[in-house]
């Protein structure tokens, strides 16, 4: 099956401060943009990421080819047990996603 890394230029996450995350999903082309935002719906990144959707924000930024969601951080940036400092790990559950055929 197709995985969101297969139809995406980038995904990176990164630390929004010490208290949020931050994923941006880039696209290099507005084909790919339209089944990104198919296949990273609110509910599917929610469950990925293992929080909420009342948790999650979402900004699609068509201009740009751009999805970013941002979330709380399960740990506090910087505490004892904060395993992933920069928050980078992140972005691999999102590259990880189903792509569905439709998509």
């Amino acid at each position: 099956m197709t995985k969101m890394a297969d139809i995406t230029q980038k995904i990176r996450s990164k630390n929004a401060g010490p208290f949020w995350i931050t994923i941006d999903v880039f696209c290099a082309d507005d084909a790919a943009y339209t089944r990104a935002l198919v296949a990273a719906d609110s509910e599917r990144v929610a469950h990925a990421l293992g929080i909420s959707v009342s948790n999650l924000k979402r900004y699609d930024l068509p201009d740009l080819r751009v999805l970013k969601f941002s979330f709380p951080r399960p740990i506090v940036q910087g505490t004892r047990f904060d395993r992933d400092m920069h928050g980078a790990s992140f972005a691999n559950l999102i590259a990880e996603l189903d792509v569905p055929p439709n998509a």
